[in-house]
């Protein structure tokens, strides 16, 4: 099934981001290879491409796992939580309805 996960960043997070953005980036490329990745990326602060300083607000990503377990267990794995980046993640199932 498929599962968005939603996360929220503390505020200032950003540096801790940077350093932290490719160990996260490696595993969404693993969920990908697998072909289990329906879509992830940043919030941005504000309706620009590149929030600069401003940075972001979390992150979204939409992934199919076996169980909802497992989907948590994914998201409390993440690299972000580590580098403290993220304070808050919510995992919800998800039905893809379009397109």
């Amino acid at each position: 099934m498929w599962f968005v996960i939603i996360a929220e960043d503390h505020e200032g997070s950003l540096e801790a981001r940077r350093q932290a953005r490719p160990a996260h980036l490696n595993r969404l490329k693993s969920l990908q290879a697998d072909g289990r990745l329906l879509v992830a990326g940043p919030c941005p602060a504000i309706a620009e491409q590149d929030p600069g300083l401003l940075g972001f607000t979390g992150s979204v990503v939409i992934a199919e796992f076996d169980s909802q377990q497992q989907a948590e267990q994914w998201a409390n794995d993440d690299p972000y939580w580590d580098a403290g980046v993220y304070a808050k993640v919510t995992v919800k199932p998800f039905n893809a309805v379009l397109p």
